[in-house]
């Protein structure tokens, strides 16, 4: 199939149009996953775009995204196909006395009784798809395995129907949050790629992007403070999207400079345990950005 971005700088222009401010790694791996027909393992912590850059991929190619939303307990039937077996035992009951059960069995396992779950959707897709495989640390061990076995070959085998071969080889994103080690054998398949915390600057222009109304100064004091929180020892650093609720928060109360109190009354916005408010509260008056 053609090449889906013509180079890396070109891909990271597509994605700022809509309003994902990747950098060169980024739009580097992405652009040789393409190249190279390789699914890409993004691993980072949790909030800092992930999930985000699949969609915005499948936004600037036209590619229809596919979505498989990993747990604790996802298997086969769920991940990539099952049985319609309601309407499969409605046919042997509407046929039992006219047909050799042979003609009945042949009828009723096809692609009419087929339900196809994400895998097998992405795989037997005709038009151009990219896949998302989100939070794949999630799963167990044996669902990993039944991962890996799709990306090895894009193919699945269906013992009642045979092999099916990908039309089209999809984009393909695994995310993980790194709350389990993943597989050697799945990393080996992957290209990989960290999406860490953005720097002060590239966060500023993430909110710039991404709050209506917000002013560049304001922008700026909300990156400095959020910066200076994630260098505190917390249960949970906030993330990129509750950044974006905190400058949201902050336009909406109308505030132009950031000082302690401001910082203290909305800090919720931003943490989620009270022992991390606690910590933060102590660090805000010294933080860089925060007026007394």
């Amino acid at each position: 199939m053609s090449n889906r971005f013509s180079d890396v700088a070109s891909l990271k222009d597509e994605l700022a149009g809509v309003d994902y401010l990747s950098d060169d790694g980024i739009a580097g791996v992405v652009y040789l996953a393409d190249r190279l027909e390789k699914p890409i393992l993004v691993e980072g912590p949790a909030g800092t775009g992930k999930t985000q850059l699949a969609k915005s991929v499948s936004e600037i190619t036209g590619a229809r995204l596919i979505r498989l939303q990993c747990y604790e307990g996802l298997d086969e039937a769920k991940a990539l196909y099952e049985w319609n077996y309601k309407k499969q035992l409605l046919r042997i009951q509407a046929e039992s006395g006219g047909e050799e059960w042979d003609d009945i069995s042949d009828d009723i396992f096809s692609d009419e009784f087929l339900l196809t779950r994400p895998l097998l959707e992405a795989i037997s897709a005709d038009e151009p798809v990219v896949l998302l495989i989100d939070e794949v640390d999630r799963v167990e061990v044996e669902t990993e395995a039944l991962l890996l076995e799709i990306l090895s070959d894009y193919q699945v085998s269906i013992p009642e129907l045979g092999t099916i071969q990908a039309k089209q080889i999809p984009l393909v994103f695994l995310t993980s949050n790194n709350t389990r080690e993943l597989s050697e054998a799945l990393k080996r398949r992957c290209l990989y790629l960290h999406v860490d915390y953005p720097d002060l600057e590239r966060e500023k222009e993430i909110v710039l992007t991404k709050v209506p109304d917000i002013t560049e100064n304001l922008a700026d004091q909300v990156a400095r403070v959020v910066r200076s929180i994630r260098q505190i020892e917390l249960k949970k650093h906030p993330s990129v999207s509750e950044t974006l609720d905190w400058a949201k928060t902050l336009v909406l109360l109308g505030v132009e400079k950031i000082d302690e109190q401001t910082a203290t009354q909305t800090i919720n916005i931003l943490l989620k345990y009270q022992s991390d408010i606690n910590k933060a509260i102590k660090e805000l008056a010294t933080a860089d950005g925060v007026s007394p």
